[in-house]
């Protein structure tokens, strides 16, 4: 017996299907959004009116008596200039220095033929496993017992421990086991054969990572930017740890500072947002390599 085909959906009916996924996504979207739609309005309104307008839309509208007083109080009563340019010089800094060293070193565990180099791998992926706050004590005292150079004058002078500098806050975070694992995901996918035809044409290893492989690894160069700035901004436990000079203390730890204060909830909402826009704009900048690399590297074993 012959069957009739079933027709394809039209254009309407498949928009019609689409819908509940739509509003189901759309209503998720707006219970992550409507905090952080609060938090930056409350931040331009007085005390008084933000409790007035507690129990209607008029919480998330942009409508009322509006200025920049908290802005402006935040900054009276707190280094908050400070603490924001020291976060993003540690955040930066720590960033470009972790692309450098983790995708060098992935580029020689993944391109590179040398004996030993798989094992090396495992044991780097292994050191994800151990949280860090097991051995933060024992490294307060080894930078604390580490040389560095300093320019003295004209002359150079060693000197003994990092505390109380930028460095300690940046160069125990730059080699980092999961920007590593994720460069050599990503470099795995690229064909060797590029590799053999550079070679042949007298390019060095270097010229190969620095002309063909990391030209074409900008989604994991974007995901590990993302993955590096996000701990080193939101970091608190290891500044408060090694740094009681308060001019190199990061924005994190200025709350330490500020809630010791008698403020304002408008003051605490223009705090809260000075320390969460620059995140949220990293992410949004780089969401879209950031979930190619995580769909195309990520999930390959």
């Amino acid at each position: 017996m012959a069957t009739t085909p079933t027709p394809a959906p039209g254009p309407l009916r498949r928009t019609l299907r689409r819908i509940p996924g739509h509003a189901l996504r759309s209503a998720l979207a707006l219970v992550f959004v409507f905090p952080i739609v609060f938090m930056l309005i409350s931040s331009f309104k007085p005390d008084q009116q933000i409790f007035a307008d507690l129990g209607s839309i008029k919480a998330f509208l942009p409508v009322g008596q509006l200025s920049l007083d908290n802005y402006t109080a935040v900054f009276d009563r707190v280094p908050a200039g400070r603490f924001l340019l020291n976060s993003i010089v540690i955040s930066a800094v720590t960033v470009v220095l972790g692309i450098v060293v983790n995708s060098l070193a992935a580029f020689a565990l993944s391109r590179m033929r040398w004996p030993g180099r798989r094992l090396l791998l495992v044991l780097i992926i292994a050191t994800l496993i151990v949280p860090f706050e097991t051995f933060a004590l024992p490294l307060v005292w080894w930078v604390n017992k580490l040389p560095w150079l300093e320019l003295n004058g004209f002359h150079l002078a060693l000197t003994e421990g990092w505390l109380d500098t930028y460095r300690v806050q940046i160069l125990p975070f730059v080699a980092n086991a999961f920007s590593i694992f994720l460069f050599h995901q990503y470099f795995q996918s690229i064909p060797k054969e590029l590799d053999e035809a550079a070679r042949m044409d007298g390019a060095s290893w270097f010229g190969i990572y620095r002309r063909i492989v990391m030209p074409l690894s900008g989604p994991a160069v974007a995901t590990v930017a993302i993955l590096t700035f996000l701990p080193m901004w939101n970091s608190y436990l290891w500044p408060l740890m090694v740094v009681q000079d308060e001019n190199l203390r990061p924005v994190m730890v200025g709350i330490q500072y500020f809630f010791q204060l008698n403020v304002s909830w408008g003051q605490i909402m223009a705090y809260s947002t000075m320390i969460t826009v620059p995140v949220l704009a990293l992410f949004l900048a780089f969401q879209r390599s950031f979930i190619n690399s995580i769909a195309s590297s990520g999930v390959k074993g």
